[in-house]
């Protein structure tokens, strides 16, 4: 594996702000950019509450024996009921490409059916963001609905793509 998917720290707040105030990285998600360091920081301090509460895990993506933090992959919405969560991804658009999202992917969705045992995964996607629908699709996800405009983001509505995969173990 050329990468190391690892738990994030304050020492990752520079990189963070970099991945998370890219407007690449931010075309497909919906959501402003950080504004400072001082966001970044709050975002690893709420991603930790997150975990610390059961609701989430989250990675950083580093690369061949480099601690620099070039992505995230997470769980969120974690449902241990029903035996399912939410799988999220970003990637700064310098390492795109090359292969690193799929390898962190496979990794997450091993850990996930593996270890935790979910029977099944959701990826919520903008129906545009092409990259990501392929990145689903190799890795076995299936189309299951398309909602639209039900996402409001600055002053526009935005359609939703639904992927779920289940467990192939099962």
């Amino acid at each position: 594996m050329r990468l190391l998917l690892r738990q994030m720290n304050l020492n990752d707040i520079d990189q963070i702000f970099l991945l998370r105030s890219d407007p690449r990285v931010l075309h497909y998600l919906g959501r402003a950019p950080e504004s400072s360091r001082e966001t970044a920081k709050k975002y690893l301090h709420d991603i930790r509450e997150l975990e610390n509460n059961g609701e989430a895990i989250t990675w950083g993506i580093t690369v061949e024996k480099s601690n620099k933090v070039v992505g995230t992959i997470c769980y969120w919405h974690l449902q241990p009921l029903h035996q399912r969560a939410e799988i999220g991804y970003a990637l700064h658009p310098d390492h795109q490409g090359k292969g690193y999202m799929e390898e962190a992917m496979k990794a997450v969705l091993d850990y996930g059916f593996n270890t935790l045992h979910f029977h099944s995964i959701e990826a919520d996607v903008d129906p545009n963001n092409l990259a990501s629908i392929k990145l689903l699709l190799r890795n076995r996800f299936v189309k299951e609905a398309h909602f639209r405009e039900n996402y409001f983001y600055n002053g526009n509505f935005f359609d939703t793509a639904v992927y779920t995969l289940l467990n192939p173990g099962e």
